[in-house]
């Protein structure tokens, strides 16, 4: 097991991510690299280089790119896993994992955050503060399910989509990738076109 971890992306979603890792108690060492040269600190831990530094560090580390732009996020850990380094996943002990669910390299499942049985969640995903994944759902990679928002049971959730915080999914609908949800919204029917979807019901504008 790796005793350090180094966190790609010191900014509000790092300082959760590195908080969480704090609370597995599984890393004597946690580092930060961010491409903003003014940032060299995140919740007291040191920020050591740019994200082009990887390599430095890839001997004995683990990464955890923590970019809250799911393109971005994606794209980085594509470039980790070129040169073949240790993505770890973050799942916060208050978190709720139920029967057969799967939860992809690179993802973090915040505190709260309740995933119910034969889900399947993707590499490099958020399931963030007490948001909720209910039974049989398949949310895709580098989705975003945000803070207080709430995916009822049989749901399929495209790539690179954003639900925003409090918003919910209605049953046994699919959304497809690269969507945004907005705040509050409420998903009442399958949503097949590209765009940003607000209101109740959810509505593309």
């Amino acid at each position: 097991m790796n005793k350090r971890l180094v966190i790609i992306g010191a900014s509000g979603e790092g300082k959760v991510c590195a908080d969480v890792a704090m609370k597995l108690q599984k890393y004597g060492e946690i580092l930060f690299l961010d491409d903003d040269e003014t940032i060299k600190e995140c919740i007291g831990f040191s920020v050591v280089g740019k994200s082009s530094d990887v390599e430095q560090y890839i001997n004995g580390a683990d990464f955890f790119v923590a970019i809250g732009d799911g393109k971005i996020r994606k794209k980085v850990m594509e470039q980790l896993r070129g040169i073949r380094a240790s993505i770890t996943t973050l799942i916060h002990p208050t978190a709720v994992i139920g029967s057969r669910v799967s939860i992809g390299s690179g993802t973090v499942v915040m505190a709260g955050a309740v995933i119910n049985p034969d889900s399947k969640i993707g590499q490099g995903s958020i399931i963030n503060t007490c948001s909720s994944v209910d039974h049989d759902c398949n949310i895709g990679d580098y989705v975003h399910v945000s803070v207080g928002a709430h995916v009822c049971g049989t749901v399929e959730v495209g790539e690179n989509t954003w639900i925003g915080a409090g918003a919910t999914i209605s049953n046994n609908l699919t959304v497809c990738s690269d969507c945004m949800i907005g705040v509050g919204a409420v998903v009442v029917k399958d949503i097949e076109k590209v765009g940003t979807y607000v209101g109740v019901p959810a509505r593309r504008i």
